[in-house]
């Protein structure tokens, strides 16, 4: 695709590659014109397959069992929820000297929610009918979480959030920012029941059609854990009372607000320096949604 590389052992790909991978695993539609998508996603490229279609494969090695967990679970939780959901169609293997499974899903319309969304307000009552939804579905055959992954306690991310922020040097607020990640740290601990979340509610994420969102996508980090992980879009999508609305909606508590705000910096921070050079969408994305944190914060 020509992109700048994010990660040191990525693996690159093109439109050859993938009319080579169609010609040979999914011959009915390797005569679709196939076109790279523009996207500041950080682990997977994806290209547009004619109108109904996109092939979606893995630039790194930590995003390849991604495709064959929402070729599982998205048709199991899609019915349940008030936004579209990815639909698998099929499942490739590695092949060509491309190592990864990759997948290809129907094509879902819209654009990002950076800027596109019409009504704030609107959004934050159909983004928290999502979030609600998601937390009611049955748990009961929900895979283990492994530690470190979304939805578990902030504290497993602690050094980590510390180490960003010193690689940050003076391009944050660094005394602001550590004071706001302790305030989260020291929130109460989630006791209740462990809630499916999705985990990575950032606007690159949700799409908007027409001004209003439309669906969710990307669900890698799809896990069962504390729901607070999941109160991520009141700093990187909402603002004011869209955000006061976001969390009216949920009904949230102080303990898990400074908890989803923990989770909205951590992203923020371990994002920053990893991508400084790189992925100029992402750091504006990350910029802002740290500006919130610690607007919030004071």
């Amino acid at each position: 695709m020509g992109a700048m590389k994010m990660h040191a052992d990525e693996i690159e790909t093109d439109v050859d590659l993938v009319r080579r991978l169609l010609a040979e695993q999914f011959p009915d539609w390797s005569g679709l014109p196939i076109r790279p998508v523009e996207s500041y996603g950080t682990d997977h490229d994806i290209y547009r397959l004619g109108e109904r279609l996109v092939a979606r494969l893995p630039r790194i090695g930590w995003a390849t069992k991604q495709a064959a967990r929402e070729a599982e679970w998205l048709p199991k939780l899609a019915p349940h929820l008030p936004l579209a959901l990815p639909v698998p169609v099929a499942m490739g293997r590695p092949a060509h000297g491309y190592p990864f499974d990759w997948s290809v899903c129907e094509w879902l319309p819209g654009e990002n929610a950076n800027g596109t969304i019409h009504d704030l307000a609107q959004a934050a009552v159909d983004l928290a009918g999502f979030v609600a939804a998601l937390r009611r579905i049955d748990t009961s055959e929900a895979f283990p979480r492994p530690p470190g992954n979304r939805g578990g306690a902030l504290a497993e991310f602690d050094e980590g959030v510390r180490g960003s922020i010193a690689q940050l040097g003076d391009r944050i607020d660094r005394d602001a920012t550590l004071r706001c990640w302790q305030e989260s740290l020291d929130a109460p601990v989630w006791d209740g029941p462990e809630v499916w979340v999705h985990g990575d509610l950032l606007p690159g994420n949700l799409l908007v059609v027409d001004g209003r969102l439309s669906a969710v996508i990307d669900f890698g980090g799809l896990n069962v854990g504390d729901p607070a992980c999941d109160l991520q879009p009141a700093w990187n999508v909402f603002t004011g009372t869209s955000r006061e609305r976001f969390r009216a909606e949920l009904g949230v508590d102080d303990a898990s607000w400074l908890r989803g705000r923990g989770w909205a910096l951590m992203q923020a921070v371990a994002a920053l320096p990893y991508y400084w050079d790189t992925n100029p969408g992402m750091i504006r994305q990350a910029s802002h949604a740290l500006a919130q944190v610690l607007d919030d914060l004071r």
